[in-house]
């Protein structure tokens, strides 16, 4: 029995998947837990993994872009055909019009003949009434398939309809800028111009490849330029650097960012942590001691564990800590879910497997959704001081510097002590100053005092 594939729903906000690149050939036996295809959102790109067994037939080219439930292939047993065979295929699949559409040319009524979809189908139906096949090949084409007349029953469009309009262009007019999001998203990232990027798709679709050849290119000087010198190599803002960069730009668009910093002194912390050594299996690192304070704090200042969206802060029930890890493309922010329920021993175990899954390439995508407040170190760095920019979604971040030697006086007496540099950026829309310098400094107090952690 056919089994049916289907785009998966990564997360609660994703609109969209585009198939990269079938793992499998046509007719490869897989069974559950087998890499399928490599799946682009909005977010990140993901391998999406069987769900059940049997010979793989997809039903859409490496390319298509579809919602989440959308028909992507079938896993089939030995000698079975794909359900559909003979009829039409999805939008965007693999082949050619299905034998029915011949059907459909016979069936052509004059009433139907001539009328622009815009006029009828649309204005009758409130939808297009069009094959799948025909909606492919007009956007394979870049024709404005409700411009088009309709030949078939009751006017609806099929693919001869398509055809002749491409052949009779450029009496139909073209769809102008007709790309993905995932191909304007690119685009913006790299500062590339789509007018001026010539596509290499069908019909002339501007790609993800596109955009890369184009921000590859240097830019033509001017002669009232300088010459620049020529670069040893040209990084495309595409994958993770690209979702980076657009989130991050973003970020700073959309919102009133500002930093505050303050020291916390550590030596008890370091002491805590020196004794935890010796009686766990797995003790808790400087690190993990910030986060726990952190998430701590939420609790007392809820405004800076919220969302502003729809002219308003929302405020989040859950304390969910999202922690930044450094890696060699680029960064990623792995989840502690409900982090201020977490005892200390847990969340030092969690954030290490956290880690470890981000640096393997083994996160899944639930594991990286649901921030509602992130810590962001680079003490490991030689770094003390920063100003992180917030994650998008979540009003407030928390940088954190390195554990560093500092003094301490009492009367004219200097004391050695260590002390660790701490900073946040918040959204001033939602938070003003004294309420994020009173976070800041209830994380401070219960790193000065880390008996308050293990509570």
């Amino acid at each position: 029995m056919a089994v049916e594939v289907l785009i998966p729903k990564l997360g609660l906000t994703m609109e969209y998947g585009l198939i990269e690149e079938w793992l499998v050939a046509p007719g490869t036996p897989v069974k559950p837990g087998d890499p399928l295809l490599r799946l682009a959102t909005d977010k990140v790109d993901v391998e999406v993994e069987a769900e059940g067994s049997g010979l793989f037939h997809p039903a859409v080219e490496p390319g298509a872009e579809l919602p989440p439930g959308a028909l992507i292939g079938w896993l089939l047993e030995a000698g079975e055909e794909p359900p559909g065979a003979a009829g039409e295929k999805p939008s965007g699949a693999v082949g050619q019009e299905p034998p029915g559409a011949a059907a459909e040319i016979a069936a052509a009524t004059p009433a139907a003949a001539g009328t622009p979809a815009t006029e009828a189908t649309l204005a009758r139906t409130g939808r297009l009434f069009s094959s799948p096949n025909a909606r492919r090949v007009a956007r394979d084409r870049g024709i404005e398939i409700t411009l088009l007349a309709g030949t078939g029953p009751g006017g609806r469009i099929i693919t001869a309809d398509v055809l002749d309009a491409a052949a009779a262009a450029p009496a139909i007019p073209a769809r102008q800028g007709t790309v993905s999001p995932l191909v304007r998203r690119d685009a913006t990232a790299a500062g590339v111009d789509l007018a001026a990027v010539a596509g290499t798709g069908p019909g002339g679709r501007v790609l993800r490849s596109d955009i890369a050849a184009a921000a590859a290119r240097p830019a033509p000087a001017t002669q009232a330029s300088t010459p620049a010198s020529t670069p040893s190599s040209v990084i495309p803002l595409t994958g993770m650097r690209g979702v980076i960069a657009t989130r991050m730009h973003a970020s700073l668009q959309e919102m009133a960012q500002l930093t505050l910093g303050t020291e916390a002194t550590m030596d008890a912390a370091v002491a805590l942590r020196a004794q935890l050594k010796e009686q766990w299996q797995q003790a808790p690192t400087i690190t993990d001691l910030v986060v726990r304070a952190a998430a701590l704090s939420l609790r007392d200042h809820p405004r800076l564990n919220a969302e502003v969206r729809d002219n308003a802060v929302h405020l989040r029930e859950e304390i969910n800590v999202g922690l930044a890890v450094a890696l060699e493309e680029g960064l990623m922010v792995p989840v502690l879910k409900r982090a201020d329920q977490l005892p200390l021993s847990a969340m030092a175990a969690e954030t290490r497997r956290l880690a470890q899954a981000a640096r393997t390439g083994k996160l899944t995508l639930p594991e990286l959704e649901g921030g509602t407040f992130t810590v962001s170190t680079l003490g490991s760095f030689g770094i003390d001081f920063f100003t992180p920019v917030i994650t998008p979604g979540q009003v407030a971040i928390l940088g954190v510097g390195r554990l560093r030697d500092s003094v301490r006086w009492e009367e004219d007496t200097p004391h050695r002590t260590q002390v660790l540099t701490l900073s946040i950026t918040f959204d001033h829309r939602a938070v003003d100053g004294a309420p994020a310098a009173e976070f800041l400094r209830s994380v401070a107090s219960r790193l000065t005092n880390p008996l308050t952690l293990l509570a």
